[in-house]
């Protein structure tokens, strides 16, 4: 495993993220494609032991049981080699009251308790705002967040999905009022969703903002051939998969140079698309969820993949403009 330093915060970071979107209790039916408890234990200790020490969850993800499984797993390692990463923003139950969602100061404040809770946990190192709140001023959200760092609930605040200018809305009010300003920001990025680096990614890069990349493998369109895309388990059921336009402009291109190159390199789909992305200057480190050791085994693996810059360039031309998804 390798390790980095997670934007400017001086926190040292596994290179690889596992995302624990898919992991809850046996009772959790948010998903289809969630996993059981059994089963999400068997990949975080899997993890643990591929030196993975960084892992992102939500209140949200399984209704907030991807916390409880996670924070249960982590009371049986050193809780100080960890670094957690959760979110709030989205409804945290299937019935929520209105108060539990957005980014108010009370729902700030009463979710980081239920958070805290879950994972068992006294802080959270990573407290990011899932996406942007309408209804909410910036300055309300950013005061709530600093006064959780001050109280030590959390370490450092991060954010995820929304316009290059509200986001530099966010860092210029924390900084004119001197509060917390957001070390992180999580990000939809991908071989065939590059819409970031227009303003996104170069405001991250000048602010010294630690970037994560979220769907590095665009939902499992490049894990395998797009002919095969739905038929898997995924493919038939998460509907994001085809309303994201990962299969417009040349993607569809794209997607064979991958399994052209992972051929070539006696490799997997999968770890050529995260190989990518562990090339370039702008990401730190990329998020990847899994269902399986085997392909968490992938994701670490590509850590050793060498792609020429002659590789960057044949996976990147075919790349056309779409349109912008995921800031919803």
């Amino acid at each position: 495993m390798e390790y980095t330093t997670l934007g400017n915060t001086g926190m040292q970071v596994s290179r690889i993220c596992l995302g624990c979107m898919t992991f809850g209790l046996d009772s959790s039916e948010k998903y289809e494609w969630t996993l059981s408890e059994a089963e999400s234990i068997e990949i975080l200790e899997h993890a643990i032991d591929l030196g993975i020490t960084f892992f992102d969850t939500s209140n949200s993800y399984s209704w907030g049981d991807s916390e409880r499984v996670l924070g249960s797993v982590l009371s049986e390692y050193d809780r100080d080699e960890m670094v957690v990463a959760t979110k709030v923003y989205n409804d945290p139950a299937k019935d929520a009251h209105p108060n539990a969602s957005g980014l108010s100061r009370k729902t700030i404040e009463q979710e980081v308790e239920a958070s805290l809770e879950r994972l068992g946990m006294d802080t959270i190192d990573l407290y990011q705002i899932h996406r942007w709140d309408y209804d909410t001023p910036i300055e309300e959200t950013v005061r709530a967040l600093d006064d959780l760092v001050r109280r030590n609930k959390v370490r450092y605040v991060g954010a995820s999905s929304m316009w290059a200018h509200q986001f530099q809305r966010a860092l210029t009010t924390a900084d004119r009022a001197g509060l917390e300003r957001f070390a992180t920001m999580q990000n939809h990025y991908s071989l065939v969703y590059r819409e970031e680096e227009r303003e996104m990614l170069p405001l991250c890069a000048n602010e010294g903002v630690g970037v994560m990349a979220w769907s590095p493998l665009a939902k499992g369109f490049l894990a395998r051939p797009h002919r095969e895309t739905r038929a898997t388990s995924r493919g038939e059921t998460d509907s994001l998969l085809h309303e994201r336009p990962y299969d417009a402009g040349g993607n569809i291109e794209i997607n064979e140079r991958v399994e052209e190159l992972a051929d070539r390199h006696g490799v997997s789909m999968a770890q050529i698309a995260i190989a990518w992305l562990l090339h370039t200057d702008c990401v730190t480190v990329p998020i990847v969820g899994t269902t399986s050791t085997d392909h968490l085994d992938d994701a670490v693996e590509a850590l050793e993949i060498d792609l020429s810059s002659d590789d960057l360039a044949y996976l990147e031309e075919p790349y056309e403009p779409i349109p912008i998804t995921g800031h919803e």
